[in-house]
């Protein structure tokens, strides 16, 4: 298959994508040493500073919530690639002098061994980093070990949590308290019909039928464990999903959850609303309301066809740190 993308050259790709993301949202964020996006109005340094890592292709995915409320700093790797460590290390050092650092790291092999390296030699120069892992995907299995278990989109509104937390000036072990208590109870399933082709190859990262789906994939591609299957309607597709993720979370009647379905790149959103439907309603039905809700492109995978679901309890806690004002590119709260 010809790809049919509008670029330049291909090892250019995340300079070039970072320099017009900056140019952009110049009131929110700036560019530093080509992969380092920071907050265009820093924080206070009696504050915590949150910052996370991860490949470039998945935009806005993850330097697109950075901003006042938020992320403090996003390290930037090239297309579906963790940064190295010293991009890493770099980035740490310019909050050395905060009230503390919280490193939010999806589980995947790159970002982890990277992260733990750059942590490693943060503490020889006297920098205190704190990390937070996220691994919701239940792709696995609800009981497979975290290790097993992938971070996918539920790193955004924990990194909203969090990054309100860390704005009203709460303390690294309250931020984490909160964090580790929404990350607990949080999980993401995902969908996928037609996988995406990486920019720099042009090789596309999977295969489906056209007249397939899997329930599971990963974002990149990678399967989820139980293969495709045959293409079924949205209301199934929705059902499916949203009662494994209620048995994930094991949420009951009475709880209140944040409910998130995040295109992948090539979904609309007239799909993306009828999917939401359907799983709003099946909550409804168990008696589990929706306190917090979002349909939108959080994180994607270039061109690929399909969604995340995101589902997690919330408290009045938690539910008060969603709402608190932000105002990233990619997520504004008023």
């Amino acid at each position: 298959m010809v790809m049919k993308k509008f670029i330049n050259d291909p090892s250019q790709l995340t300079p070039e994508l970072l320099q017009g993301f900056a140019l952009c949202y110049p009131n929110q964020v700036k560019v530093i040493s080509e992969k380092i996006v920071l907050r265009a109005n820093p924080k206070t340094k009696d504050k915590v500073a949150i910052i996370t890592l991860g490949g470039a292709g998945h935009e806005p995915a993850l330097s697109g919530f950075v901003g006042d409320g938020m992320l403090d700093a996003s390290v930037v790797g090239d297309i579906f690639a963790a940064p190295g460590a010293p991009k890493v290390l770099e980035a740490l050092r310019l909050f050395k002098d905060y009230a503390g650092i919280i490193l939010v790291v999806l589980n995947h092999a790159g970002d982890v061994m990277n992260a733990n390296m750059a942590c490693m030699m943060a503490a020889k120069e006297g920098i205190n980093v704190h990390k937070i892992l996220t691994a919701e995907d239940i792709a696995p299995g609800i009981n497979a070990p975290i290790e097993d278990r992938r971070g996918l989109g539920g790193c955004v509104p924990l990194i909203k949590v969090i990054g309100a937390a860390a704005e009203q000036g709460k303390s690294v072990d309250e931020i984490l308290a909160v964090g580790e208590k929404f990350n607990q109870k949080m999980a993401t399933l995902a969908v996928t019909l037609k996988v995406a082709t990486h920019p720099q190859s042009g090789q596309e990262t999977g295969s489906l039928a056209d007249n397939e789906m899997e329930i599971g994939m990963g974002q990149h591609g990678e399967g989820g464990g139980n293969g495709p299957e045959p293409l079924q309607s949205a209301d199934s597709v929705a059902e499916i999903m949203v009662q494994k993720l209620i048995a994930a979370i094991k949420a009951q009647s009475g709880d209140r959850v944040i409910l998130i379905i995040n295109g992948s790149g090539a979904t609309t959103l007239m799909e993306m609303f009828i999917i939401f439907g359907k799983a709003y309603n099946v909550l409804k039905e168990q008696g589990i309301s929706v306190g917090f809700s979002r349909c939108d492109e959080i994180l994607t995978v270039q061109e690929a066809s399909g969604f995340q679901m995101f589902l997690g309890i919330i408290d009045d806690e938690i539910q008060a740190l969603l709402n608190a004002p932000s105002n990233a590119p990619y997520w504004v709260t008023r």
